[in-house]
């Protein structure tokens, strides 16, 4: 397995998984083709912002992702280029899973972060995959809230 960070030469790919992940929400009335437009366009306005990186087995085809949004925190005396990441949209393929592609996906999109300069790095996780963050070193904190449109 290789973990490397996609580039827009990957945007099809990317596309192709985001697709998949989200099968089992409302059907969207847009094709793949569309939407795989909408992302390479969305990405190039936000790639300063959203990293994302991406394991490959032998073949080129990519089997998970795992996106790291960076977040500048507003400023503070001593500490004027402040970050927070944000682990997003973490999905390794169906038929690779159990193998630690999305354990070695979310260390390399956090440690990258960390690399950049953020301060804390948080995730927003489904309950079953909580004792898999929880192994990689996250926790819950009672400080982080969070606020749901009524």
């Amino acid at each position: 397995m290789r973990i490397s960070q996609a580039n827009a030469d990957d945007v099809a790919e990317l596309a192709r998984l985001l697709w998949l992940d989200t099968l089992h929400e409302e059907p969207t009335q847009l094709s793949i083709d569309a939407f795989t437009a909408e992302l390479a366009q969305w990405w190039a306005a936000h790639q300063d912002s959203h990293l994302v990186f991406v394991a490959r087995l032998r073949r080129p085809e990519i089997v998970g992702m795992a996106w790291a949004a960076l977040v500048p925190r507003v400023p503070r005396p001593g500490a004027t280029s402040r970050l927070s990441a944000d682990i997003q949209s973490v999905f390794v393929m169906p038929n690779q899973r159990g193998q630690g592609i999305g354990s070695a996906l979310v260390e390399a999109a956090a440690e990258h972060a960390t690399h950049l300069g953020s301060l804390q790095v948080t995730v927003q996780s489904g309950r079953r995959a909580v004792p898999v963050y929880e192994r990689l070193g996250f926790e819950s904190s009672r400080q982080l809230l969070q606020r749901s449109p009524d």
